[in-house]
This record gives C-alpha cells, structure tokens and sequence, in this order.
C-alpha cells in the first residue's frame, strides 16, 4: 500500500508538471504570434533632463519609419533594429526594447547628460559635452542647467579636443564640477585661456579664480574652500577679485 501510494503521488506530480509545461508552451505561443497591443514608453530621469519625450521615442519605433506598431503581426518585429534606431538618437545613451505576456510593446530609455556646454561668439555652434567626451546638440526641448566653457583668445574648441591625452584633463576638471553639488551650483563660467591654463567665475562672489592647468584638482578646489570658509566671512566677499590657487600649497588673493 505504501509503495502505491508514492507511485500515485509521483504519477500526480508528473502530471502537473506537464499540465504547468503545456500551459507555459501554449502562453509563449498565444504570446508569440499575438499582434502588438500598446506601445509603452519609460524614460529614465535620474538627473531631471527632458531632452527627448514620449512622443519622439514613440515616433521612433515604427514600421520603416512611418507605420505605427499596434496590431503588427509579431513575426514583422525585428526587436534589435528598434533598439539601434532609439540608441542612434544623440540623447539616448542605452534602450532596451522587448514585449510582455499581453502582446505589449515596452521602450526602456536611459538618456544621454550633457555636463558642458562649450559656447562660441555664434551661439548657433554652441553644443553640449557628456561625460565621456562625445559632442551632443542642444536641444529644442530643454536647456540643460551645466557649466559653459569657452576658449580665450585663439581658435575655438574642437569636437575632438576633449578625446585626446591633454583634453582628458580638461574633461576631468569638468567631470569634478559636475560630480559635486556645491562646486556645480558655484562654478558660474569656465575660460581656457591660448596658454591652457584654466580660470572661471562664480555665482558667488565677484572674484576670478584663477586654476591653472588642470591638475591635482581636488587640492586646488580643496584651497578654493579654505578660503571661502576663512576670507569672505571675516574680510566680506568684495575685498579680494581675484583668487589664485594653481600653486601649491599656496592661496594668492588682490
């Protein structure tokens, strides 16, 4: 009795094992040739940038770039020419595109952030900077609250200045300014003087600070602080309108 009773058991658990398989084969199936229901966009906005919407992603995923996807038959979709076609968008830096059990189709976007934007006497050549170097447009949707820089004095920046051994320095002033709250709400203007050296304005404050090349920056920012915590509270903010700090160990003001 006991022996038959396990096979029973067995034979019960072996059923609804297939039973759960078959009904799995049969949603993938119904889930594969289902025609496309929705479109449903996400858009990642960590840093509160709006540089693209809902509707120009949605406007990007379509047949041959003109016929909507709802009510596509599913063997029509190529899943990874969708995702190339939303990651070829300046401000997309990733996209993942896939379909739900309901016959859905999902757009997860992540944009692209600018930390810069690089300014010229024609404003029509401004353009932004990311992280990574890579020149990105300014866009119609929205401004991005980042630092501007500009050259002093001599040819404007290239796009491909920021990308080689010496504009990675560059590049890494701005990522510091951009990492830190105080600096980035501080920092009101960034010059590159023809020599290289770096120097910027403050929202804060009428004095010049004069950086140097950009080197050792966190112990040049790390001064800079010294003397907002130790000047401006004794002394007041207008004494000094200019402020030094490319020597080391030494903070130089007039």
């Amino acid at each position: 009795m006991e022996l038959k009773r396990k096979a029973n058991h067995l034979l019960f658990a072996t059923g609804c094992l297939l039973l759960l398989g078959g009904l799995a084969v049969f949603a993938g199936f119904r889930q594969t040739h289902r025609p496309v229901g929705g479109v449903i966009v996400r858009i990642s906005n960590e840093f509160n940038n709006f540089f693209i919407s809902e509707q120009e992603v949605t406007s990007l995923l379509t047949r041959q770039g003109r016929d909507r996807l709802e009510g596509t038959d599913p063997g029509e979709l190529n899943l990874k020419a969708l995702e190339a076609r939303l990651k070829a968008h300046s401000f997309v830096k990733d996209a993942q595109v896939y379909r739900d059990l309901a016959g859905n189709l999902h757009a997860d976007v992540r944009q692209n952030r600018p930390i810069a934007r690089l300014v010229h006497s024609d404003t029509r050549q401004d353009y932004y900077l990311d992280a990574v170097g890579e020149k990105l447009p300014l866009s119609p949707l929205f401004t991005a609250r980042v630092v501007p820089i500009a050259r002093l004095g001599g040819q404007p920046l290239t796009d491909s200045f920021f990308q080689d051994s010496t504009g990675q320095q560059y590049l890494e002033f701005l990522r510091y300014i951009d990492e830190k709250p105080f600096w980035r709400a501080q920092v009101a203007e960034v010059f590159i003087s023809p020599n290289g050296k770096l120097s910027f304005t403050q929202q804060v404050g009428d004095q010049r600070v004069e950086f140097g090349f950009p080197e050792n920056i966190s112990e040049k920012f790390a001064k800079l602080m010294v003397f907002y915590r130790q000047i401006p509270p004794v002394l007041g903010w207008d004494t000094y309108h200019r402020v030094n700090v490319e020597f080391k160990d030494q903070i130089i003001c007039e």
